[in-house]
């Protein structure tokens, strides 16, 4: 008895002694005196992990007693590593520190509204000023490079003389999605000619991107969705970037920008200057990048009579000519068999000025206009087509915010005046006026659901009335989970500026049939959900995307005797598919892995064929190592089989880039070598087709210039901001 007494007594000493070693504690992560929900909490040593409850408060039991280090993480924020000493104190309180960086704290313009972007239920896409200013070294002359790599958008290549390429978002014809800068409206019609190889990406701060209808807030042609570009605004502290570079391909380009702000005043001061000659990497006498001159500028001025008060105004200005076509042309002029060139030279000139004044805590006004002029001339042999085209677009709109609901109240109208300088026979001439009236809300329905409801009409006197409902859904837990789901309607004027037309260089093109032919319309629905969350140090997050868009009267180009003439489709183009978007984050390392999955459908086909030069499967991998002193970054890109026009199935690709940058107090050096595996259209089949007089160009379907070697230096006389 007395044996088995002191066997209870010893084992009950053991557990009193293990009891003893550990500790139960408690951790609260606030930021801004607010608690932080969902914030991930790790124990190095004891591989236990926490998710902070509404009170920003974990708890952990049976914590060895000693040194712990702890791991605070919580997209939106700098992660927290911190030693602690138990059982010294049980109760501990850690602050986070906002990162400016992070997806989460980013306000969004294109939502017009103050929220950030995790409380929107619309999916917006941001790419930031870090990533731009990665795509700049990569090609500084425009925006292509950062709209390509972005996941389910492709960039089409329309003419291998000219260069020119349109965005196709989800598979749609670039005409379908609109372009925006600061929420202007400036590419549409005939301006869309050429309008992505002359935007250089230099001045801007941000890219937001909307996938699907979103016309209640900017009008017809957002069918396949927008993309806005946020040009940077001026700092007390001056901004001076200077980037110039020389690609082997004998391209050159000087960027400048220049801001600054003091109380009343501000600027800010673009210019960009580009000289590239005729290319021809595989010798076949035809260049596959055009001879190039370019110039833009683009000064804003801004005024500030009060706090309260706004008023900028910018003027934006591009000169471009390029000229394509037969090498021993462009060289020496010379006659003979040597006779096909595209000459494309136009002319581009905007003004935008905003009205912005806050009248309340809680409400402000605004108003804006803008009016652009375009023109421009493409001359091949034995055609010239030309013409000038004058947008205008002026908007008022009224917006509150209160402590559950933002809402926005707005009119604007729209005006397209193009006036082709031949008037022989084709009567392609065209006016276009269309006043809309909007309105759009967020309301917080719960901690864990917002609704966005938005209803937007707009009527042209040619083409009637255009309802245009939109809704859409957010759910977000605090354990690093969202969803959004969310549709609407769209719509598009027809007009001859596709890529069809471009693509035949507008040659014997009928004009637009206002009696005979419909406007094109479409429905849209989203649903995505993403999940965030810590494993150890490593941060991990992933985007799944669905959705389905149908266009109904479609615009076709249809043969009619010599000439070419439009028809609405008699059944929809279908498009829909998925999107995969996963990120890893460990210390100064990133990679970035995506996949698109479209499936686009012409019904108005027998057998509801795949819409050509569209790729079914497309892949991505990219691997940043970022330090305040260097940036390394490695891309892989992988783009399925296409159709051709005829049925011809294309060979898939893959390409690769190599990018290096060494940062410096004053700015940086960079080199950049890409698709250093040389993949081009000319390794699978031929850009041209005999003769040298009467050339054919097939559809261009892969990359043509092959690699482009560059090198390149970013001053900053200011200082490095990074540094």
């Amino acid at each position: 008895m007395n044996k088995l007494l002191l066997s209870a007594m010893l084992i009950l000493l053991s557990c009193l002694a293990v009891k003893a070693q550990t500790t139960d504690i408690q951790i609260q992560v606030v930021s801004e005196n607010e608690a932080v929900i969902g914030a991930n909490i790790y124990l190095e040593s004891e591989q236990k992990s926490a998710v902070t409850d509404a009170d920003g408060k974990a708890q952990f039991s049976n914590v060895s007693n000693g040194k712990q280090t702890i791991i605070i993480s919580y997209l939106g924020f700098e992660t927290l590593k911190k030693t602690i000493q138990l059982p010294d104190q049980t109760v501990f309180v850690f602050h986070l520190e906002p990162n400016e960086n992070e997806l989460e704290e980013v306000v969004l313009q294109t939502s017009r509204t103050s929220r950030t972007v995790k409380k929107i239920p619309t999916r917006i896409e941001f790419i930031n000023s870090e990533e731009l200013e990665e795509k700049a070294t990569m090609n500084p002359t425009n925006i292509s490079m950062v709209l390509r790599e972005s996941t389910g958008i492709q960039m089409q290549q329309t003419s291998l003389s000219s260069g020119n390429s349109n965005i196709k978002i989800q598979g749609l014809d670039g005409r379908y999605t609109q372009l925006l800068r600061d929420g202007f409206p400036l590419y549409s019609g005939f301006s869309s000619g050429l309008s992505i190889m002359q935007i250089p990406p230099l001045d801007l701060k941000q890219f937001e991107i909307i996938k699907g209808s979103s016309s209640t807030l900017y009008g017809g042609g957002a069918i396949a969705g927008l993309v806005n570009m946020v040009s940077k605004t001026p700092d007390e502290d001056a901004d001076l970037d200077i980037m110039l570079t020389q690609t082997h391909a004998l391209g050159s380009t000087a960027n400048v920008f220049y801001s600054k702000r003091n109380q009343k005043f501000g600027t800010t001061l673009y210019g960009s200057a580009h000289y590239q000659k005729a290319y021809d990497p595989e010798d076949d006498d035809f260049s596959n990048l055009p001879q190039t001159k370019s110039i833009s500028f683009n000064p804003k001025f801004f005024y500030y009579p009060s706090e309260k008060t706004t008023f900028w105004l910018g003027i934006n200005g591009t000169y471009d000519d390029r000229i394509g076509g037969d090498m021993t042309k462009i060289k020496s002029q010379q006659n003979g068999i040597h006779q096909y060139t595209e000459d494309n030279i136009s002319k581009r000139l905007s003004s935008q000025a905003v009205y912005k004044t806050q009248l309340d805590s809680l409400s402000n006004f605004n108003i804006k206009n803008s009016i652009s002029y375009f023109d421009r001339s493409l001359q091949v042999p034995d055609l010239n087509f030309s013409g000038k085209q004058i947008n205008t677009f002026t908007e008022v709109s009224y917006e509150r915010a209160n402590a559950k609901t933002d809402w926005i109240l707005g009119a604007n109208v729209y005006s397209v005046n193009f006036d082709e300088a031949d008037k022989a026979a084709l009567q392609r001439d065209q006016k276009e006026l269309t006043y809309g009236l909007f309105a759009n809300s967020i309301f917080d329905i719960s901690e864990n659901w917002i609704l966005e409801t938005g209803l937007r009409t707009d009527y042209n006197p040619d083409w009637g009335f255009f309802p245009l409902p939109r809704i859409s859904l957010l759910y977000k837990n605090e354990n690093g989970f969202s969803s959004r789901i969310g549709g609407g309607l769209g719509y598009k004027i027809p007009d001859i500026f596709t890529e069809e037309a471009e693509s035949i260089n507008f040659e014997n093109v009928l004009g637009i049939d206002k009696d005979n032919l419909k406007a094109e319309r479409s429905y849209g629905v989203n649903y995505d959900f993403n999940y965030q969350t810590r494993l150890g140090e490593i941060g991990f997050s992933a985007n799944q995307l669905f959705y389905v868009t149908a266009i109904q009267n479609a615009l076709l180009l249809n043969s009619s005797g010599t000439n070419f003439q439009f028809e609405n489709a008699a059944e929809v183009i279908l498009s829909k598919g998925a999107e995969t978007n996963i990120k890893f984050n460990y210390k100064d390392f990133k990679w970035f892995l995506n996949y698109a999955f479209i499936d686009a459908r012409l019904h108005y086909l027998a057998g509801n064929p795949q819409k050509p030069l569209t790729p079914r499967h497309n892949a991505g991998s990219v691997i940043m190592y970022e330090s305040e002193a260097w940036r390394i970054g490695f891309e892989t890109y992988y783009t399925g089989q296409q159709l051709l026009s005829n049925g011809t199935k294309t060979t898939d690709y893959t390409t690769m880039g190599f990018l290096l940058m060494r940062n410096f107090k004053w700015g940086a050096l960079f080199t950049n070598f890409e698709n250093f595996t040389d993949r081009r259209q000319s390794r699978f089949s031929p850009l041209v087709l005999p003769t040298h007089d009467r050339p054919v160009f097939p559809e261009i379907y892969a990359p043509t210039d092959g690699f482009i070697f560059s090198l390149g230096i970013i001053i900053k006389p200011f200082g490095n901001k990074e540094h």
